[in-house]
């Protein structure tokens, strides 16, 4: 019962954590748009239904059925033909309708005495803030919560105690135990016991087990002094890292192969040792990296998405097994909030800092993904707002007349388009986190 309720917790959790950073996002287009003097007649988390809402002033505050989301509605998203003129019309086709429908709702939007209070009227660069604003508060919080994980909590890496020493080398890879004809690891050999911390290797005092593991691979067949500390002891022992033979990898960490197809190897030193982990606080210079390569791996997922859903959808359908980096639905997010809290084996303070990571990598992926420029993500108001600036810039040069504000709405009919294939694949993913579901294991 325990377990179940643990599990629940960490779905709850992150459910909350997921909220409060949509309202955090909005809350980022909100007060520039507020400052700017434009009108904002909503501020809603969630869409669909309403399930509570109070009136402040000329906004409605509130919150929706389906917390997929949020949004703030600004007067006058989509210019008139021209300034000071009426909402855009447009033919009777479906897609023209659709795009007759954006204009008038835009141009209902606008009331008598306040035509000045419109997001198309503002300079390009304020426009550009407003829509920025959200994906920047995201940025904030998972700078933030990185920030506190590797900072407050840490992160486990590799010490430089020995965490395990073999008694042999195994001449089968299946073996289990030892037999009389494995030769016994050089480790073994020279007294090196679990639980020894590292000092020097061959004169080079010793600081990470990256390190350490460097100067072995570095001393095939060479006798070297190992200097470890041993209850407060220093002592030092001779080791003689057996040459062995181990395949070269690219920075990829993928085999490299030579003309003839084989693959390439080096002579290297091997010892027998696994190195113990430690929950090591990363310094205040730790923080951006990690938001810059969370950032870079989101970006990869977009990328390739059309391919990685292809792959969802064969694991899906197919029993394939699931890409542990690929796309994940938010039911899938919750899944693996449920079993982090739930592992009786991992200490609370873990748990903790694991959510937190999860949280932060939420809010990375809501600022990666809405810089993408096209409508209805922020990225494509940006778009639209530099491409009317670059128009405008353009016209100048030329001597021509001001061409006025660029015409989004003719694009409508792209972002429904945009918003289908978003709730497909959505669809998609979470059928495949429920049916076969990535997993901590």
């Amino acid at each position: 019962m325990e377990t179940v309720l643990l599990y629940v917790l960490g779905i709850v959790v992150v459910a909350l954590g997921l909220a409060i950073s949509i309202g955090l996002h909005e809350l980022g287009h909100l007060v520039p748009a507020k400052l700017f003097g434009v009108k904002v007649g909503q501020y809603m988390i969630g869409f669909g239904p309403t399930l509570w809402s109070r009136r402040k002033g000329e906004t409605e505050y509130g919150v929706k059925a389906i917390p997929l989301g949020g949004y703030i509605s600004m007067a006058g998203m989509y210019p008139p033909a021209r300034d000071g003129g009426g909402a855009r019309t447009a033919s009777t086709g479906f897609l023209d309708t659709l795009v007759q429908d954006a204009r008038e709702q835009s141009a209902e939007s606008i009331t008598v005495g306040e035509e000045d209070r419109v997001f198309y009227r503002l300079p390009v660069h304020k426009r550009i803030v407003i829509m920025l604003g959200g994906p920047f508060m995201n940025l904030v919080i998972a700078i933030v919560l990185y920030g506190v994980v590797l900072c407050g909590f840490g992160i486990p890496q590799d010490s430089t105690t020995l965490g395990s020493v073999s008694a042999c080398i195994a001449t089968d890879s299946s073996q289990t135990e030892c037999t009389d004809a494995d030769p016994v690891a050089p480790a073994a050999a020279a007294d090196l016991l679990p639980g020894d911390r590292l000092m020097s290797i061959d004169g080079t005092p010793v600081t990470s087990a990256e390190q350490a593991s460097e100067l072995i691979r570095d001393h095939p067949g060479t006798t070297i002094p190992f200097v470890v500390d041993r209850d407060g002891e220093q002592l030092t022992l001779e080791v003689t890292p057996l040459l062995t033979e181990r395949p070269v990898t690219d920075a990829d960490g993928n085999a490299v192969v030579d003309s003839s197809g084989g693959t390439v190897t080096e002579a290297v030193g091997f010892i027998g040792v696994g190195f113990a982990t430690e929950t090591v606080r990363q310094p205040v210079t730790a923080v951006l990296p990690a938001v810059w390569d969370n950032s870079v791996s989101v970006g990869k997922i977009i990328v390739t998405l059309p391919q990685r859903l292809v792959q969802v959808a064969q694991a899906a359908f197919g029993g394939d097994e699931r890409d542990p980096n690929g796309p994940i639905s938010v039911v899938g997010v919750g899944r693996l909030a449920g079993e982090i809290t739930s592992l009786d084996s991992a200490p609370v303070a873990d748990r903790a800092s694991a959510l937190l990571q999860v949280l932060a990598a939420l809010n990375v992926a809501l600022f990666v993904f809405n810089l993408i420029p096209l409508l209805p993500l922020d990225g494509g108001h940006v778009a639209g707002a530099l491409w009317e600036a670059i128009r405008r810039r353009i016209a100048k040069i030329r001597g021509r007349p001001d061409p006025g504000p660029v015409d989004i709405a003719r694009l409508i009919p792209l972002t429904m388009a945009i918003v289908i294939v978003l709730g497909l694949s959505s669809v998609l993913l979470i059928y495949a986190d429920i049916v076969n579901p990535i997993t901590l294991g």
